[in-house]
């Protein structure tokens, strides 16, 4: 009877908690490398996270729990915080490794995804995660995919600890300005969420460096012929791109822009915290192998979509994350201070920043460029590339035969495959529409920004209006309506409403 008692305690636990832990964002690979080994349990390669994505797009794919909700904080979003009266419960690190095992046995994750309230202060409850994931790398011999979010103001000595047993470590900015976080979340200040952060940046490096790879951006070990001919390959792709914004004469675009994203946290003046200097001691392990992230709540505070893509360009340059999450705000409190959303939360804008946000990563674009103070905010009914297309007509329409690589990847429609298979495939032939569409081309979107052998597809006018209004019509949602006529929203998924138990 005693044991039946403690399984369904711990279910109990589980329901809470795994429904606590779902505003936060984890929908990513594991972005490392590590197989198994044939002695431990699990394994962390690229393609060992399993994902399943809700409506809106949020990944359920890992173990994804709350060690804790009991806080001791009160920020005004949080349906965790102090004042609020809910029923509070905390896991302990035997009951989390257990979970993970038998969650992994049964094939239902591949991972674990363990963020946390703050019980009594950050160093006890990052000392309660760090028994948890000693825990389970060496008694479960857990050797798979392990996200922890870091606790802002827990000393420098645990976060090392912990950054040793997880893959990833995320310490969440929370709010995209240093104001909107004074305003609702007064108990978190700026210097505790940085100094971590630049810690966990400076202790990837140490660890690459130790184990002979030096490459921030690489998301596996390679080793040094590879990855010096990579390295020659980038220098390569960055001059090629800064010749290409030169052309494009958006140096001050760049520079406001930049001045826009540092004015908020001023992220220039972090100090260069690091882990203390014995940490290379541990030569078995990386310090937090697939990188760092963080997440900003959406919609919460009064800020422009120019001033979170500048602030997000400042954390990628200044503290080299892997990626940084965007949550749209939900009043769960219905706090008065706060904005309501008697539409749903604003997932729309979320997307179109998740779109801008692969435009800064991976197509060379600049937040100065897709925005700017005069125009602050994506449009809602085009996607971010597009609406930069349509504004800068100038440049089109775009020769596919003779473009370089960047030049390419502006246009609307091509990819980074895309590109690279059109660069590829010209060298032998001459191409065109049909061609370009079999390499993954989208014409809908690509046909007003190119020709084809000196030809466009269609009698096609280069009017701004006129290609909005063709691409607004293009990308028009498709509408669910429930039976009594409502739209249909999503709500995340949780292992409860799969019938799953353990």
């Amino acid at each position: 009877m005693a044991e039946v008692f403690v399984a369904s305690e711990v279910m109990d636990k589980l329901t809470i908690l795994s429904d606590a832990a779902k505003f936060d964002v984890a929908c990513t690979s594991s972005g490392t490398a590590r197989g198994g080994d044939g002695v431990n349990l699990g394994n962390a390669s690229a393609c060992g996270i399993c994902h399943t994505f809700t409506g809106d797009g949020r990944c359920i794919s890992l173990l994804k729990i709350l060690f804790t909700n009991e806080c001791i904080y009160n920020c005004k979003y949080c349906i965790n915080r102090s004042s609020n009266d809910v029923r509070r419960v905390s896991f302990t690190p035997e009951e989390v490794c257990k979970l993970t095992i038998e969650f992994y046995r049964r094939n239902y994750i591949e991972g674990l995804f363990l963020s946390s309230g703050i019980v009594q202060s950050p160093d006890y409850t990052m000392g309660l995660l760090y028994e948890t994931l000693y825990l389970l790398r060496t008694k479960y011999k857990f050797n798979g995919y392990v996200h922890v979010k870091g606790i802002p103001g827990a000393s420098p000595e645990i976060v090392e600890l912990v950054g040793y047993m997880c893959d990833r470590m995320s310490v969440n900015l929370e709010l995209p300005t240093a104001e909107g976080l004074r305003q609702v979340a007064p108990n978190k200040v700026r210097k505790n969420i940085l100094n971590p952060m630049r810690q966990i940046q400076n202790g990837i490096k140490e660890s690459r460096a130790y184990h002979g790879n030096y490459s921030m951006k690489s998301r596996m070990y390679l080793d040094d012929k590879v990855y010096y001919n990579q390295l020659a390959e980038i220098s390569e792709s960055r001059d090629r791109l800064m010749d290409y914004h030169n052309r494009l004469s958006i140096a001050q675009k760049t520079n406001n822009a930049q001045m826009v994203g540092e004015k908020s946290w001023g992220f220039s003046g972090v100090p260069e915290v690091s882990g203390r200097r014995d940490a290379l001691a541990r030569p078995d392990r990386y310090f937090v192998p697939a990188g760092q992230s963080t997440q900003m709540i959406i919609g919460a505070t009064g800020e422009t979509d120019y001033e979170i893509m500048s602030v997000t360009e400042a954390l990628y340059n200044r503290f080299e994350l892997k990626r940084v999450f965007y949550s749209a705000f939900v009043n769960v409190n219905c706090d008065e201070t706060l904005p309501s959303v008697l539409q749903g939360p604003p997932l729309k804008r979320e997307h179109r920043l998740y779109q801008a946000d692969f435009l800064l990563r991976f197509y060379g674009f600049k937040a100065g460029e897709l925005l700017s103070e005069k125009n602050p905010n994506f449009n809602e009914y085009i996607d971010p590339k597009c609406q930069w297309a349509v504004q800068h007509l100038e440049e089109f329409p775009v020769e596919v035969n003779k473009a370089d690589y960047y030049t390419l990847l502006r246009v609307p429609g091509i990819g980074t495959k895309s590109a690279k298979r059109i660069i590829t495939a010209r060298r032998h032939a001459k191409l065109d529409f049909n061609d370009i569409k079999k390499m993954g081309v989208v014409l809908k979107r690509a046909l007003y920004f190119i020709t084809c052998g000196g030809r466009m597809m269609y009698a096609t006018k280069i009017d701004e209006g006129y290609i909005t209004r063709h691409l607004i019509y293009n990308e028009r949602p498709s509408m669910m309506y429930l039976p009594d006529g409502r739209s249909e929203t999503y709500e995340q998924i949780t292992l409860m409403d799969m019938g799953l138990g353990v």
